[in-house]
């Protein structure tokens, strides 16, 4: 009986911890006006002199970034205390499972060698370092899936029409659960060797 009340005490300080932080998110971030204003300040970047792309979602990554703020600082830390260019290819842990970094140094793809996907457990920050791509958004709820959810991979894949824009180097774009994407392609017909770096960051539901 003991043990079953102290998991519920333990439950119950884990809900209202959450619901602390998504009243904090609420209230930061209430209105889609609040959130462009917020975003337009680049308050939230601590110093990070790389540029977060137009078409970002503001008003999901500033209500995210208020539920796991710490995620976000370390992220951006990440990319704001290291030298980009120089850091090799390979996985770079940042806070355990929660936050990580991938860098790949690669050719960017023909439309037909890409895929669609989206991911439940994690927001992709991708940001080229050196080289030009183009990426695609559209969303999941519209989006036609071809191969299922898969947990451990945290993956789906889709068919759909979906909005491209390019991303130059020194920019980053934020994909969030809702966002199907499509990244790596070939801008304007010209192939890049590209230098890219995803930071994983756990959702914050």
């Amino acid at each position: 009986m003991k043990k079953v009340f102290a998991i519920l005490i333990v439950l119950f300080i884990a809900f209202n911890i959450n619901a602390g932080a998504q009243a904090t998110a609420n209230k930061q971030t209430g209105t889609k006006q609040k959130s462009e204003e917020w975003f337009k300040k680049k308050a939230w970047l601590h110093g990070l002199h790389l540029k977060p792309d137009a078409h970002i979602n503001k008003e999901e990554l500033a209500r995210q970034y208020h539920l796991n703020q710490k995620y976000w600082d370390e992220a951006f830390a990440f990319l704001r205390d290291h030298d980009l260019k120089t850091l090799a290819a390979g996985k770079y842990p940042i806070d355990g499972d929660k936050v990580f970094a991938i860098i790949t140094e690669d050719s960017t793809k023909d439309l037909a060698n890409t895929k669609w996907e989206s991911h439940r457990k994690y927001i992709d920050l991708q940001c080229v370092i050196t080289g030009k791509e183009k990426m695609g958004r559209y969303p999941v709820a519209k989006a036609k899936v071809i191969n299922p959810y898969n947990e451990e991979k945290d993956i789906a894949n889709y068919e759909a029409p979906g909005e491209f824009f390019i991303v130059p180097a020194g920019t980053f774009m934020i994909f969030f659960p809702a966002d199907a994407h499509r990244p790596n392609i070939t801008p304007e017909n010209r192939k890049y060797l590209e230098k890219k770096i995803v930071i994983k960051v756990r959702t914050g539901q």
